[in-house]
């Protein structure tokens, strides 16, 4: 039996009554030798003919009889029973007229169809069937079966080796694929077999144990259109390659998918840009020329094809005057097309040489070039104009009027078009025309545009060129520089001021104490001498804010983090801003450490704090933040004249009225103020800018009428060289001593005689001795006179025939340990560095009485 062949299940049963071998075409010669078919067949259709005809011939012969009827009956019931059993029977399928077919003879027919070969082996190598395709592929033993796939294809090496890792795998029961190449039957081209081996199991192999089905098939028709295929890609790929002009595919983001060997050649890169990353357009070619292809890709009626002239880049750095094709390709990326102008010879023709010159003059240039038809229409354009006029789309056939002027007003678009219908009747153009470009969301940027006649009637194709420079960094410096000026002379002015006024406030504040000190506080003029004191003291601080603003008082910078700062000042932020307005404060988790004067930082966040309650006067909510800006965060600002660096930002938002541009533009302004008369002196937000400025930081305001204010103030941040640095400004303490009594002899230098009155008054009240000079060359008199018995000077700083600086010089250089302390309304940087030292002490003007004593005894006491 075949191994294929089904199994009969138990509960049937079959009667072999006729078969149609011959007749059926559906059974073929195998399928009826394999099933009973054939002779035993015709034996059985012979058998069942003759039991017909014996049984015919006894019924005649009763029917002939006289005495049949009771046995015809009997035999007619007998048969009728019969037939009865036999038509059930083969309704009910457990009889059937002809010869079993089962699945199995089915399949075996169907698999000698097959053009591959099918082979079924146990898994010791034993064939259980093969079908006849497989002779073809193996040959015939000389007994006529199919020979085995070692005796076949054993002789070729490689095909021994895959058969063998083909037997493993049948053994394993894995499933293996392998691909042998057998010379041809009778020689000619080499014959490639596709052998695959799998797992085999089914109800005829019961009894079988695992069985391994092999297929053969012969695949060298499949193989030779691939190799064909493949022969073609390769030719078409070295047309690519060695083509005469350089092609380039690059993405939308810039990134080049492949360049051909002649580009390569051309331009150095070998698919890969600078510092090993993947090669860009930005490789090789300008920023403008990739800034051409984005517009146009971005372009609401882009062209099919973009041609320029252009100076593409080369891997050292030269540059190669080349004309680019770009054309889009459908997966959203360029096809790119470069053609080498190097090679054009100049002695053979005197046009292309000149024409490709100023054809990469044109493309090239840094600044925009249009030229424009008599009605007004952009006839070309060079990759510049488009950037700086047409954000990078072509505008090749627009109105020169509208896209000079896409978002300038009425005024300036008037003048334009006069300037532009002047200059396209062939007359020489005024004075070049600024003009203000882009949307609301960008930053204004100024153009400035030049026009020029070509022809002189105006009736030429290109009537007029039209040149354009950006002048927005030229703007924003004349404009600084203004304001830089501005500053600076006010800053010139307040200390130019601030010394003399100072020593007027000096001497109205000294006065006052020794005043206060012949007083009760019950005395009726007691309250008037406080009131002048007071109105003192506020003059003194509106002095403080204009050596602020002009960045000209003393800073004591020490390490500080500002959440520290903001949280201790909290409570006092609160009450200045009162009780209608919410503050919150959001501090930074790490903050960095600045160097800032702790008590001027303070009165920064003060004079905000106030400015945003003004702005609040319904109630709102005044927001205090403090956060990290890392360098690449600062670069990504690109804030104006603040460098890249790290910086540690604090930010003070209010929900308050908010400002239009034009008050934004000048609230840093000494002296400006929204605010009625009386109620702000405009030195608030100047003197924050001061301090902000002398600290090496930077502040920035950003406003929105009706929904309030944020100042921003960046200082850089500071790293302390040691714990022990930031531990001991934690430490200080301000020291407060009730004794201000002293012993000692004092070298007082003052040239202001008020000023000089009031501190020896003042020194001799707390035991001083005191020696009195109005100048440096009298203190330096005294100071010989009195050789050794010195123990401290005094000294102003600007004085006439002899400053404190020189002074102090020639003092040091007789008297190494002599102990000074500088009085002045400067700040100590003014002369720290022409000293050359930092050896001595610093009292800035105005100053109290017990001030002036404290720091006398302080510096003894050292």
């Amino acid at each position: 039996m075949s191994p294929l062949e089904a199994v009969t299940p138990p509960n049937q049963i079959a009667f072999d009554f006729m078969v149609e071998s011959e007749m059926n075409p559906l059974l073929p010669g195998p399928l009826a030798a394999a099933t009973g078919g054939g002779d035993k067949g015709v034996r059985g259709l012979t058998s069942a003919v003759s039991v017909v005809l014996a049984l015919g011939s006894i019924v005649i012969a009763l029917a002939a009889s006289s005495a049949s009827t009771p046995i015809l009956l009997t035999a007619l019931s007998l048969l009728a029973v019969v037939g009865t059993f036999f038509l059930f029977g083969m309704l009910a399928g457990h009889v059937r007229i002809g010869a079993r077919v089962t699945g199995a003879d089915i399949a075996e027919v169907v698999t000698n169809t097959f053009d591959d070969g099918v082979l079924v082996t146990r898994r010791d190598g034993t064939t259980v069937y093969h079908n006849h395709t497989i002779a073809e592929f193996t040959g015939r033993t000389a007994s006529g079966e199919a020979a085995s796939l070692d005796a076949a294809f054993g002789a070729e090496p490689l095909a021994r080796e895959a058969l063998f890792r083909l037997s493993r795998a049948a053994e394993r029961g894995d499933r293996r694929r392998e691909e042998i190449r057998l010379p041809a039957i009778g020689g000619g081209l080499v014959r490639v077999l596709s052998i695959e081996t799998r797992p085999f199991g089914s109800a005829a192999s019961r009894g079988e144990g695992p069985l391994t089905l092999w297929t053969i098939s012969d695949v060298t028709e499949a193989r030779l259109r691939e190799a064909a295929a493949l022969r073609a890609i390769e030719t078409t790929l070295t047309h690519y390659e060695t083509a005469p002009i350089g092609i380039v595919s690059a993405d939308y983001d810039g990134t080049i998918r492949h360049i051909n060997a002649t580009a390569s050649r051309w331009l150095g890169f070998n698919g890969q840009g600078r510092d090993a990353r993947p090669l860009r357009l930005a490789d090789i070619l300008s920023h403008d020329a990739v800034a051409l292809l984005d517009g146009t890709r971005r372009d609401a009626n882009p062209p099919e094809q973009i041609a320029l002239d252009i100076d593409a880049t080369r891997s050292d750095g030269r540059l190669m005057p080349a004309r680019l094709i770009a054309r889009t390709r459908a997966d959203n990326g360029w096809l790119l097309v470069l053609d080498n102008l190097e090679h054009i010879d100049g002695n053979n023709s005197e046009a292309e040489p000149g024409e490709m010159r100023f054809a990469r003059f044109f493309q090239t240039a840094p600044f925009g070039i249009a030229s424009v038809s008599s009605d007004g229409r952009i006839t070309s354009a060079n990759s510049a104009f488009a950037r700086l006029m047409l954000d990078a789309s072509i505008g090749v056939n627009k109105q020169a009027i509208d896209v000079l002027c896409r978002s300038a007003d009425k005024l300036t678009r008037a003048s334009v078009d006069d300037s532009l219908k002047q200059v396209l009747s062939g007359k020489a153009s005024p004075q070049p025309i600024e003009i203000s470009v882009g949307g609301e969301r960008e930053r204004e940027q100024v153009r400035r545009v030049f026009m020029s006649p070509l022809a002189a009637d105006g009736q030429a194709r290109e009537a007029a060129m039209l040149y354009v420079i950006d002048a927005t960094e030229q703007k924003a410096l004349e404009a600084q520089f203004a304001q830089s000026s501005k500053m600076e002379a006010v800053g010139k002015l307040a200390g130019g001021i601030a010394h003399d006024f100072n020593n007027v406030l000096t001497a109205i504040i000294g006065f006052s104490d020794l005043l206060l000190q012949t007083h009760r506080t019950t005395d009726p003029a007691y309250k008037d001498i406080k009131n002048i004191q007071s109105s003192a003291y506020r003059a003194a601080s509106m002095v403080r804010q204009l050596l602020s603003f002009s960045r000209r008082q003393t800073l004591q910078a020490v390490p500080l983090q500002l959440d520290e700062v903001v949280a201790e000042n909290a409570s006092m932020l609160r009450t200045s801003i009162g009780e209608k307005i919410a503050m919150k404060i959001q501090p930074s988790r790490d903050l960095w450490y600045v160097s800032v004067d702790k008590t001027e930082f303070v009165r920064v966040l003060v004079n905000l704090s106030v400015n945003a309650r003004d702005a609040m006067l319904d109630g709102g909510a005044l927001t205090i933040r403090t956060a990290n800006v890392t360098e690449r965060d600062s670069q990504r600002l690109a804030l104006d004249a603040m460098p890249v660096g790290e910086y540690v930002v604090i930010e003070v938002e209010d929900t308050g009225s908010g400002m239009p541009a034009d008050v934004l533009d000048k609230i840093f302004e000494p002296f400006f103020t929204t605010k009625d008369i009386g109620k702000g002196t405009g030195l608030g937000l100047s003197t924050v800018y001061g301090i902000v400025k002398q600290s090496g930081g930077f502040i920035y305001a950003d406003s929105v009428v009706g929904r309030g204010t944020t100042f921003r103030v960046y200082l850089p941040r500071y790293t302390p060289e040691n714990d022990e640095e930031v531990a001991a400004v934690k430490e200080k303490k301000p020291e407060m001593s009730a004794d201000l009594t002293g012993h000692g002899r004092v070298l007082l230098v003052e040239d202001e005689d008020v000023v000089r009155a009031f501190a020896v008054r003042a020194l001799k009240r707390q035991g001083y001795e005191v020696l009195e000079a109005s100048t440096g060359l009298e203190a330096l008199d005294l100071m010989a006179a009195n050789e050794g018995l010195i123990d401290i000077v005094v000294s102003d700083v600007v004085m006439p025939e002899m400053d404190g600086p020189t002074m102090f010089k020639e003092m040091r250089a007789k008297n190494p340990g002599i102990k000074v302390i500088f009085v002045s309304g400067y700040p100590n940087e003014a002369f720290r560095e022409s000293l050359g030292s930092d050896d001595f002490a610093f009292l800035p003007k105005p100053f109290s009485l017990p001030q002036l004593a404290a720091k006398v005894k302080e510096e003894l006491a050292k």
